[in-house]
């Protein structure tokens, strides 16, 4: 996996640049149930798939506390 990152997940939605027709939150619950469904198949690393699905679900948290335009501000600032 990729993402190591909550700026790095954030910064992939951006730059898929899926307009209004895909929310913040629903690509990390997306992006979130693919991880859990990997964790199920027989792979050999399964810590980066946790991690990652660590950092989906801290991001859906802030997104619930803050609001997605928030969020997206927040970690826009930081690229």
């Amino acid at each position: 996996m990729g993402i190591k990152t909550t700026e790095e997940y954030v910064d992939f939605f951006i730059n898929l640049n899926m307009g209004k027709e895909v929310s913040l939150i629903s690509f990390v619950n997306n992006e979130r149930m693919v991880l859990k469904g990997k964790l199920q198949n027989k792979i050999n690393e399964k810590e980066p798939i946790k991690k990652g699905i660590v950092i989906l679900e801290g991001l859906i948290k802030e997104i619930g506390e803050n609001g997605e335009s928030i969020v997206l501000q927040k970690y826009q600032k930081k690229r």
